[in-house]
């Protein structure tokens, strides 16, 4: 008879098996990202105001396609699944879907997650430490083919591209680090570890900026998107929606490209016209919502609690739940790595 596996043996199995299937997934990333990159410099100039939107709208849809297609192929090879578990595939393509019923409340959720999270965040680092908006237009400015929209003069120019770029970096963003880390993370392990390993991975991701031009900047990067990570993982297990990460992290980055094309003009501009009155709309929603945010608060609080209690499913000892935790984090540095190598 076979003994059933340890705490200890089933967090690293877990794990593991997680590992691998990530693996997979971001090699048909790699290979899907060669279009972008190897035929769009063959077909336009890079110097055109049509590469970045261009390419950054392919990535997105290359995420779109590969990752279920790629659930579909690991699930077939390795067969982990039990059979009361959904098709990881269909699972991950669910997550886009809005229906009549559920709509309205996904753009409400959209536009509150805008409003009660990103606008204070940018405004009181902007306001706090002005020398952040130097930095982001010097070190994305770095890579002239893909952020030439930033200085373009002809403002019609630089907002069509800057819509098209953000919304397909939001989307791609968001496909990855909530609806496959996160979402598939959930199908292997505990709930909270998938969230805190998928906002470790999208936190590294925005420290990176560090090696472009060295500041200490991109610490306050990593932990800012590392809270925003959490409420953004907790979010989507909750309610299995991605539309209002998309909508809201695709409006936040326009809004932010605004502050950069704005610049070296002082920040008090873009503040005043900008942001008060966004401000303003923060306070009115905070107000109106209160008793659905409070609830939330109170929600993803309890919510993340159970990451530092012993997992009853596994029978977790003390020593299985610090396991568990340093795992999580070497695990989140791993698919960093991989992902850089990758994508």
């Amino acid at each position: 008879m076979f003994s059933q596996p340890t705490a200890s043996e089933t967090i690293m199995t877990q794990r593991g098996r997680f590992l691998v299937e990530i693996i997979i997934i971001f090699i048909g990333l790699l290979i899907f990202n060669f279009i972008p990159q190897l035929l769009l410099p063959n077909l336009i100039e890079t110097t055109s105001e049509y590469y970045a939107p261009l390419f950054f709208l392919l990535r997105a849809l290359g995420s779109i396609i590969i990752i279920p297609l790629f659930l579909l192929l690991t699930d077939q090879i390795f067969n982990w699944r039990s059979q009361e578990e959904k098709n990881p595939a269909i699972s991950q393509l669910k997550l886009y879907s809005i229906g009549k019923k559920n709509a309205k409340y996904q753009l409400l959720y959209g536009i509150l997650i805008l409003f009660l999270v990103f606008i204070p965040f940018d405004f009181l680092f902007y306001g706090l430490f002005p020398e952040t908006i130097e930095y982001s237009a010097n070190v994305l400015q770095s890579n002239s083919e893909l952020s030439a929209y930033l200085i373009n003069s002809d403002y019609l120019i630089f907002l069509i591209s800057t819509i098209i770029i953000h919304i397909s970096v939001a989307l791609y963003e968001e496909t990855i680090a909530r609806g496959l880390l996160v979402k598939r993370g959930n199908d292997y392990f505990h709930k909270m570890s998938a969230v805190m390993i998928s906002s470790l991975y999208f936190g590294f991701g925005h420290f990176t900026y560090m090696f472009r031009i060295i500041s200490w900047i991109p610490i306050l990067w990593f932990l800012q998107t590392f809270i925003v990570g959490i409420i953004f993982g907790i979010f989507l297990l909750r309610k299995k929606w991605l539309f209002p990460l998309i909508f809201a992290h695709a409006l936040n980055n326009i809004i932010s490209s605004h502050t950069i094309w704005n610049y070296p003009n002082d920040f008090i501009n873009i503040a005043l016209y900008i942001y008060c009155p966004l401000l303003i709309i923060s306070t009115i929603l905070f107000f109106w919502q209160y008793p659905r945010i409070k609830a939330s608060i109170k929600t993803g609080i309890k919510f993340f609690g159970t990451y530092f209690r012993n997992d009853k499913k596994i029978k977790e000892s003390n020593k299985d739940k610090w396991l568990r935790i340093f795992l999580d984090f070497i695990l989140a540095i791993m698919i960093f790595i991989i992902g850089i190598i990758a994508i």
